[in-house]
């Protein structure tokens, strides 16, 4: 739920920092000269009483001073916020946003595993096991939160409205265990995971679940989000984490926030050996290390269930229940090992060892070096590095990649068949017919990926790379639907930052396919581009760009090695090491700015000329509305402002914007967020919506259209 997002405090204290030190300054000296004077033991009492009083008045009037200019400056704009009337949403709105969050959840979540059909559950008694099961991941951290101000379903909650029984006693021994879910915010991180140890299930317990059904459900939860990475090594510094058990520890140096605890496995095998039909959940937004589901046999079925919302987890319960037929797929590919991924060395916070002449603040650890990331990858980002490593004969894709990106299975089954291609005046066309081969109506996807022409050491390109997609509509046994895929062909261009320094669309045959998911093809056309389209001109930019374009910083690739496909990845070894060099070169930190040394100065203009202010006029902000960003009247508003309406506007402007009278400009309140709309200081926000992760695994444009529309309503 939403809390006090620290970062967002500590702001608020510097901005209010000088008026603080000079209250603090005024208060040493009024005590230093009353202890002086006491000391000096003045005879006259009279003279003491007044030097005492006027030192003590000194200070009040400096502290009244400096609290008005904060009162008057900096906090203007929260004192606002706090104090102005608060509106909530109607019903019929929260209504609205409720049935569309479970609808995004209904398409999200995804099959990932149905070994002999063991999903929709055919007891409606569940043992549900799994302290997260009572304490679900609703959205993210920070902005991510859900609000107070509205109720939220949750899993056991959406499993009992969808018919479904389950087991209390268990229930009660994780509510028991701790009821409240460990604090991971902006500025502050518990990663603790609270599961009940094995040894904690008495044996009365789990024969009494026995004997309640044979179903079970495990449930594994991960939280994430803004304000800190989640931790590659548990062991790692500054890490805080309590054990389950004074007899072992969680996780072991090295192991990640990413996969199974020590506690939360011996649960799984504790489950998996007194119950032969296992269902397990894992609900977080990044993907988790599910490998270990391979060696539990009774680990029948796989869910993968987002951050849903307040109301997302009625769609799991209906999935469960078999009342919804899961349609999710993946947006992002399960590997068995996260270590292996091409970005994971370069992950991390890592200090320039010789910019200390520049430090940034940093709230908990006090005044640090200038921090750098290492995109090292280059292109070759999720499933676009897998599918091409594996093309060129770098790893074995199946040791390497459980579940790839686009994939989800179905409670039905579906065929697609691919129709001619058309390749017109630039675009690419064709039809897919998808039609339902099984007995239960279904949701399936049309992925679209294309295969460029590579030369050795040329462009660099990915073998994989989706390109278009549709949802079908909601298909009966037996029913066919046929879905039109159109795109242009710039789309399966390629960035050449060496030689054209342009977008390129390079002569040759590209390989157009509907996939299952990025690596199972269904069925492959050709299209040949007969020449080369470089797009470097103002009347032939690439995907409908203003202006053609090319590389900003040159200079800037530094002495960083980037992955390349040339040779079969060769220097993938060498690329995708950490970092080793801490150093900063003499040539790029000459041209390095941050608050410690830039003077504006340095880049005044002598053709800067100042705006026109407080011009007389009558137009209104509301005469705007609906106008374009160059529209002239916006210059003629923007000259009735006067000076000090502007230094308002800007300077009093944190989590929302002043009233400017003069043009009927009405004072508002910010509010931000991934899936919902809060106000820190406020309180005041709207329903949450599933998370952003959610709304991908849909692979539905309507319903990510449907959720803009409903975070505006």
């Amino acid at each position: 739920m939403l809390g006090i997002n620290w970062s967002d405090v500590m702001n608020v204290i510097m901005s209010v920092l000088p008026q603080l030190i000079v209250i603090g300054v005024v208060l040493v000296l009024a005590i230093i000269v009353t202890v002086a004077v006491n000391k000096k033991t003045v005879a006259d009492t009279a003279t003491r009483k007044l030097i005492h009083s006027e030192s003590w008045l000194v200070f009040l009037v400096a502290a009244v001073v400096a609290v008005s200019m904060m009162l008057f400056g900096p906090l203007a704009t929260l004192l606002n916020s706090a104090t102005a009337t608060k509106y909530t949403l109607s019903d019929q709105t929260v209504k609205n946003a409720s049935d569309l969050a479970k609808e995004i959840q209904s398409e999200a979540v995804t099959l990932l595993q149905n070994t002999d059909d063991n999903l929709p559950l055919a007891d409606k008694n569940v043992n549900v096991f799994g302290w997260a099961s009572t304490n679900p991941v609703y959205g993210g951290t920070g902005s991510g939160a859900m609000n107070a101000n509205y109720e939220t379903t949750s899993i056991l909650q959406g499993m009992a409205e969808a018919g479904l029984t389950t087991n209390e006693e268990l229930s009660k021994l994780y509510i028991d265990y701790r009821a409240d879910r460990p604090v991971v915010a902006m500025a502050q991180q518990d990663w603790t995971l609270p599961e009940v140890p094995a040894a904690d299930y008495s044996q009365d317990l789990i024969d009494s679940a026995k004997e309640f059904s044979d179903e079970a459900v495990i449930v594994i939860g991960r939280v994430g989000g803004e304000g800190a990475d989640l931790p590659k090594n548990m062991k790692g510094e500054g890490i805080t984490y309590t054990n389950n058990s004074t007899e072992y520890e969680d996780f072991e140096d090295g192991e990640s926030f990413l996969e199974l605890s020590k506690t939360e496995e011996d649960m799984i095998k504790l489950v998996t050996s007194n119950f032969d039909k296992v269902t397990l959940i894992y609900n977080g937004a990044n993907i988790f290390e599910l490998g270990f589901v391979e060696d539990y046999p009774q680990i029948k079925s796989v869910l993968w269930c987002p951050p849903a919302g307040q109301t997302g987890f009625s769609a799991l319960g209906d999935i469960l229940a078999g009342t919804t037929n899961p349609s999710g797929k993946t947006s992002d590919t399960f590997v068995y090992d996260l270590t292996q991924q091409p970005s994971y060395n370069n992950a991390g916070d890592y200090k320039y060892e010789n910019m200390t002449e520049f430090p940034t603040e940093n709230f908990e650890e006090g005044e640090t070096s200038p921090a750098f990331v290492n995109y090292v990858e280059s292109i070759y980002v999720g499933y676009k590095y897998y599918e091409t490593a594996a093309d060129e004969g770098v790893i074995e894709y199946d040791d390497v990649v459980q579940y790839p990106f686009g994939y989800g299975l179905s409670y039905t089954t579906f065929e697609q068949e691919m129709g001619d291609v058309t390749y017109a005046d630039g675009t690419v066309s064709f039809d897919v017919t998808v039609t339902n081969t099984g007995d239960v109506a279904g949701k399936d996807v049309v992925e679209v990926f294309y295969n460029p022409p590579y030369e050795n050491g040329g462009i660099e390109k990915a073998s994989a790379n989706l390109v278009a997609f549709e949802k079908t509509e909601l298909l009966e046994p037996g029913a066919s639907e046929t879905v039109s895929i159109s795109f242009e062909d710039d789309d399966m261009a390629s960035y050449d930052d060496q030689d054209a320094k342009a977008w390129v669309l390079e002569a040759g045959d590209y390989q157009v396919s509907i996939n299952a998911d990025s690596h199972t093809v269904i069925d492959e056309k050709t299209v040949t581009v007969d020449e080369d389209i470089v797009y470097d001109s103002e009347g032939n930019t690439h995907d409908g760009d203003a202006v053609p374009a090319t590389n900003a910083f040159d200079a800037d690739r530094g002495d960083v090695t980037y992955l390349s496909r040339a040779d079969h990845f060769a220097n993938r070894e060498e690329a995708l090491a950490a970092p080793t060099n801490y150093t900063l070169s003499d040539e790029y930190k000459a041209q390095f700015r941050n608050q410690s040394n830039y003077d504006p100065a340095e880049t005044n203009d002598d053709a800067d000329e100042m705006p026109t202010t407080g011009a007389k006029g009558d137009v209104r902000l509301a005469d705007l509305t609906g106008k374009e960003y160059d529209d002239p009247l916006w210059d003629e508003l923007l000259d009735q402002l006067t000076f000090d309406e502007m230094d308002n506007l800007i300077a009093n402007g944190g989590f929302g914007t002043q009233a400017i009278e003069s043009i009927g400009k009405i004072q508002l309140t910010d509010v931000d967020g991934p899936a919902s709309l809060n106000n820190n200081f406020t309180q005041v926000g709207s329903i949450g919506f599933p998370s952003s992760t959610s709304v991908a695994c849909t692979w539905n444009k309507d319903l990510a259209r449907r959720f803009g529309e409903g975070i505006g309503d």
